[in-house]
């Protein structure tokens, strides 16, 4: 798999049911142990019982010619024991059945990360796709 927006995400911003620069959205670390399914995968329910510690909102979050950014994201003395193979943005609506998937990355620099107890801090692309781009 490459980096790649979820099917069920896509459809979200289509439809309005997603709002990148006022919805609240997260990063999360997901371990190797999960499966990525693009095309069937929709809310956080699939995807949440394989987090690495806890998700981080996404702060000063833009889109600009159909472009998502934001500032740099840092998760606090991650618990060690665990490797992260996944990064997965979604929507957070307070209900793991209703959190739209956005998009799955697993070849951001760094990845797998073997968690140590250390802090772990996902620095987005500074390049012109930043985050992703629609």
């Amino acid at each position: 798999m490459a980096n790649a927006l979820y099917d069920a995400g896509r459809n979200s911003f289509l439809t309005g049911a997603i709002n990148f620069t006022s919805d609240t959205i997260k990063l999360a670390l997901v371990s190797s142990s999960y499966t990525p399914n693009l095309s069937t995968h929709d809310f956080w329910n699939d995807v949440s019982a394989n987090v690495v510690g806890t998700p981080q909102t996404l702060a000063n979050k833009t889109a600009t010619a159909g472009v998502a950014d934001a500032d740099d994201v840092t998760y606090t003395a991650v618990a060690g024991g665990s490797t992260v193979s996944y990064l997965v943005l979604y929507k957070d609506t307070g209900n793991t059945a209703t959190s739209n998937l956005i998009a799955c990355f697993d070849t951001a620099t760094g990845l797998p990360i073997t968690t140590s107890g250390a802090d772990i801090t996902i620095r987005f692309d500074s390049g012109s796709n930043k985050i992703f781009k629609l």
